[in-house]
């Protein structure tokens, strides 16, 4: 194959050898440094070529630089707005210049970062502001900016699509450093670290959206090694979770600042050879099943100020008196066929959904056909059911917007438990899920079970599913048919317990917390019951709370009795 037409790492050549230099050749003259030399040392070979990873480096200046151009491996499906590119990349301004200066960036740095200004309308004054420019480029196109005005405001570009700032410089690395902040990015390049990039909109506490990771995600397939350098607040450690549980602890690395919040910081200071030395000397995220006690500490400290944490709601406030959840873990839903337990795990995750902005991934077999499986979801968001004058509407647009970007349907043609894990977890990866619904797990079989007997399989099945949500954070949901149930004397359909499963007591025993769904067709009310939770603080095990079905908007609505039910006469 032509070298022209090669990939590297899965990255097309868009543009070969862009800055012509000698094909093949191992030294060379720097297109960074060079021409800026003096005239005897401008064919100095300064730098060295490594034309199978794609990437050149400066033994003059000490960066680094891209070969060639690339293109996007895999594009989003979204239709996004693009900005202007700047005319000027060079021109900051001697004002702006020394304001960069006071925290240790150099113009050598903004002139490689692609750093300009400009007027923008900013929202947060109500007018055009002067304006520093962080451009963000994907190969040669620029795809966002973002503005920061004197008052420390920001904003992006309207429309257009989030990525991580300086993504390009990733490229050919197996290692790559992530930040908060564009200022973090430009000290992490005044300290030599070029491969770096940043995210494009901080970090926020309990927000799992990582929408920019989604849309670069194929950029982290080579990586053996990311350094997480975020900042050290509540905020940037809880992003720093959310990385490793999307991009896997085996090949994260954690940066220690010290008393300093950010790299830029540490720059300003300790200066630049300090900030080198803490990224090269990063440690490994703790081994997965091994802690020592200052692995847990800050949990540890936690627990002692302000004692267990509260459990994760749906937003139902009869259900959130009797149950809660953390994430980890697995939820054991039975009921008689045609309960409502698929319908109440779906009101479940689109109130997690709601509340947290958590993302779910089905393998639902008896859920078919998708599409209505959609229709569903749809309607408890819209909170009635569309109608065919709504098809293209703003709200429409909204609604399926919504659905399609949160919940991900599993399609194989036979289930099987640990194709289901795998997808799972690369959906984890790419899109960030929260949860994990199997409906029901009678048709999602484990081929690899080393045993025949039901109690044995049972526990194996269940073991599998409690280390992939341990692993990656999880809360699955395992919709589970009782054996044949029968009629009581008043001729209604008995209640079944989690030992009506097949597989009796390691339902019971595994399972984290288990609920039944129960419907009274005679009253017109559903009941959900508590049958277990592992943890006393996140519910009450028998509590029951009842409701009423909704059939516009398919949601459970909190049934309400009247004052005489609710409160008898001491005559009757």
């Amino acid at each position: 194959m032509n070298v022209q037409e090669r990939e590297i790492n899965g990255f097309a050549i868009d543009q070969f050898n862009q800055y012509g230099l000698e094909v093949g050749k191992t030294q060379g003259i720097c297109p960074t440094c060079s021409h800026t030399r003096k005239p005897e040392n401008k064919k100095a070979k300064c730098a060295s070529y490594d034309w199978e990873r794609g990437l050149g480096t400066c033994h003059n200046c000490n960066t680094s630089f891209q070969l060639h151009t690339y293109r996007r491996k895999g594009a989003s499906e979204k239709v996004y707005t693009r900005p202007t590119k700047p005319t000027d990349l060079n021109e900051v301004g001697t004002k702006v210049e020394g304001w960069f200066k006071e925290r240790g960036i150099s113009p050598a740095s903004l002139r490689d970062l692609n750093v300009t200004t400009g007027e923008e309308y900013m929202p947060q004054t109500g007018k055009s502001e002067n304006t520093i420019q962080f451009n963000y480029y994907m190969g040669d196109q620029l795809i966002n900016v973002k503005y920061r005005d004197g008052r420390k405001n920001f904003k992006l570009y309207k429309g257009a699509e989030k990525i991580f700032y300086n993504i390009n410089s990733i490229i050919g690395y197996d290692a790559c450093v992530i930040v908060e902040g564009e200022m973090d990015v430009l000290a992490m390049h005044e300290a030599g670290v070029t491969n770096v990039i940043s995210v494009p909109n901080g970090a926020t506490l309990n927000s799992n959206n990582l929408d920019y990771l989604d849309n670069c995600i194929d950029y982290f397939d080579d990586k053996e090694k990311i350094i997480l350098a975020v900042d050290a607040d509540e905020p940037g450690q809880a992003l720093r979770q959310e990385f490793i549980r999307r991009l896997g602890a085996e090949v994260c690395y954690l940066v220690d600042f010290s008393d300093c919040k950010d790299a830029n910081d540490y720059l300003v200071k300790y200066g630049k050879s300090a900030l080198r030395n803490v990224i090269d000397n990063v440690r490994p995220v703790p081994l997965e099943g091994v802690s020592t006690l200052k692995d847990i500490e800050d949990e540890l400290k936690d627990f002692v100020k302000n004692g267990f944490k509260p459990g994760f709601q749906i937003g139902l406030k009869n259900f959130d008196n009797i149950f809660s959840t953390y994430t980890g873990q697995f939820i054991t839903v039975t009921g008689v066929p045609s309960s409502g337990k698929s319908d109440f795990v779906d009101q479940m995750v689109v109130g997690y959904n709601q509340l947290y902005g958590w993302k779910t991934a089905y393998a639902s077999p008896e859920n078919q056909p998708v599409y209505l499986h959609a229709h569903k979801l749809m309607r408890k968001h819209w909170q009635d059911m569309p109608a065919v004058g709504d098809i293209g509407g703003d709200k429409w647009e909204q609604v399926t917007d919504h659905v399609n970007d949160n919940y991900f349907f599993i399609d194989m043609d036979k289930y099987n438990l640990e194709a289901v894990l795998r997808k799972g977890a690369e959906l984890v990866k790419r899109k960030g899920i929260k949860c994990l619904v199997l409906d029901p797990f009678n048709k999602i079989r484990d081929v690899n079970a080393h045993s025949d007997d039901v109690n044995r399989y049972t526990m194996d099945y269940l073991a599998k599913i409690e280390a992939f949500c341990k692993k990656y954070d999880v809360l699955t949901f395992i919709v589970a048919h009782p054996t044949k149930m029968y009629k009581g004397q008043d001729g209604k359909m008995e209640e079944p317990t989690m030992y009506n499963i097949k597989g009796g007591g390691e339902w019971y025993d595994a399972s984290y917390h288990g609920l039944l769904v129960h419907r009274d067709y005679d009253a017109k009310t559903t009941k959900v019951k508590v049958l277990k939770v592992k943890f006393q603080n996140l519910g009450e095990n028998g509590a029951e709370s009842f409701f009423t079905w909704e059939p516009r908007s398919g949601s459970f609505v909190p049934h309400v009795t009247s004052e005489a039910e609710a409160e008898p006469m001491p005559w009757e």
